[in-house]
């Protein structure tokens, strides 16, 4: 059965660049995410999934939170050099 869907221009890019960086149609991504919320999707065939796309040779893991080697997005590090970035482009002195 078909369904339309109304949505704001920038939700629908974004839905388009998730189904593409997931390699599957905006369709697909938008039942997978239905089925999700209804609790249709069994979390260990769920497992089972992504232990078999693990196996592919092109399969490139989106975060390394497993191990052990991921650092806090929010470090005084990352401002100090964010703030002399920005300050550069600017063209401005370091206070």
């Amino acid at each position: 059965m078909a369904v339309s869907v109304r949505m704001d221009p920038l939700l629908e890019k974004e839905l388009e660049l998730a189904a593409k960086r997931q390699g599957i149609t905006k369709s697909q991504f938008i039942i997978d995410a239905v089925e999700r919320a209804l609790n249709r999707k069994d979390p260990y065939a769920l497992m089972q999934q992504l232990k078999v796309e693990e196996q592919r040779p092109d399969y490139q893991p989106v975060a390394n939170a497993f191990e052990g080697s991921d650092q806090p997005y929010d470090t005084e590090a990352s401002r100090a050099a964010l703030v002399a970035k920005l300050r550069a482009k600017h063209g401005l002195s370091a206070d």
